[in-house]
């Protein structure tokens, strides 16, 4: 009983920080759509006055050169970035994908915005950045559109679902042959 718990708990131990990373990302995308100041050019709180403010303490300066070239333009492509990341992740759709997008979002914001903030530890992108890199690695196996797709996929090549939604072909769970729980219980 104990090991079924582990697995369980080791399977779906990434659950938590995809919802945390979705829910946040979809919220600051919206909230950057939804704000009566950040697509303005002058007032507190603007993408303008961000930009302009942490240029001379940003790691890579000719970032924020380039973005002020087109504001607007960059703070709907990181709004929808945001909210397209957050999306993927919390539904588990080309999950990779989305958490190498949500990745490129905090390097970049780290890179620039939070850069200077002292100590390191005390400024948020980097630690989002950080928090990212799992789920590039792993995807979203479980609980996801992804897992869903790869079940229809095995099921119509000809396989059968197996337990946690991984698909069976000749005794072999869809997962790898290196998953005990699932080659030795398929359903």
């Amino acid at each position: 009983m104990l090991e079924v718990w582990r697995e369980t708990a080791r399977r779906y131990a990434l659950l938590p920080l995809r919802i945390f990373l979705g829910v946040t990302f979809i919220y600051a995308g919206l909230d950057k759509l939804t704000s009566d100041t950040f697509f303005t050019d002058s007032a507190n709180g603007s993408l303008v006055q961000i930009l302009h403010g942490s240029h001379d303490q940003a790691a890579i300066p000719a970032m924020i050169d380039l973005a002020l070239k087109a504001p607007h333009g960059f703070g709907y492509a990181i709004a929808l970035g945001e909210l397209a990341a957050g999306l993927g992740i919390l539904f588990g759709l080309l999950g990779r994908v989305a958490a190498l997008g949500g990745a490129l979002i905090s390097l970049s914001l780290w890179l620039t915005v939070s850069w200077s903030t002292t100590p390191y530890y005390y400024g948020n992108d980097l630690a989002y950045l950080m928090a990212w890199l799992p789920l590039v690695l792993a995807g979203t196996p479980y609980l996801s559109l992804d897992a869903l797709i790869k079940q229809r996929r095995g099921t119509a090549a000809g396989g059968r679902p197996a337990v946690g939604g991984a698909t069976v072909v000749d005794g072999v769970s869809g997962a790898g042959a290196h998953d005990p729980v699932r080659s030795e219980h398929p359903a």
